[in-house]
């Protein structure tokens, strides 16, 4: 296996799914897709299509909107290599999770920004104990506008903590500029 976890990430359209299935393809015959995506809207469930018409037909997929670390961990079989796609809608998931329907907005931000700790422990934590390559995709949201509200700028601290975690444990980071992968580490 060439690496044990490497991390892509970039803009959005960058390639960075694209390049973790190439990887995951010539590391291994056998593949878990991890898929954080949640089909909430119908543009979100022809996303979700695309994605999964793009990889190979024999490999499997696991759909963990939270909780990726667990999932993960009960639902591994000796696959070669794990996709897990992508932290930006895992920490999306958790920030949705973290608002109280009422008062409409109200955020705990405290409580979210836990749970994306523990998310990221328990995620690098299976990536340590299983045996296979692993391949993390993330959004890189910090490198553009601030962005104009509260809850904007609380998703994209939190992905950006999300992502330092996950970069300091890889072995190979890559960061996806315009299809072009530039690599950081490893």
């Amino acid at each position: 296996m060439d690496g044990k976890l490497t991390f892509i990430l970039g803009g959005t359209r960058s390639g960075k799914s694209q390049l973790a299935v190439e990887l995951a393809s010539q590391r291994a015959e056998n593949v878990l897709f991890v898929a954080t995506a949640e089909p909430g809207d119908d543009e979100m469930r022809r996303r979700i299509g695309d994605h999964r018409r793009s990889r190979p037909p024999n490999w499997r997929t696991l759909e963990a909107p939270l909780g990726v670390g667990p999932a993960l961990t009960r639902a591994f079989r000796s696959e070669g290599a794990v996709i897990v796609d992508c932290l930006s809608l895992l920490v999306s998931n958790i920030l949705v999770q973290s608002c109280s329907p009422t008062p409409p907005g109200d955020m705990d931000v405290a409580r979210a920004e836990k749970s994306v700790t523990t998310e990221m422990q328990q995620l690098l934590e299976a990536t340590a104990r299983l045996n296979a390559s692993f391949i993390v995709v993330s959004n890189e949201v910090g490198m553009g506008l601030v962005p104009d509200n509260p809850l904007g700028r609380i998703y994209r601290d939190l992905l950006g903590l999300a992502n330092q975690s996950v970069a300091r444990s890889a072995t190979e980071v890559i960061l996806m500029v315009a299809g072009l992968p530039w690599r950081l580490k490893g």
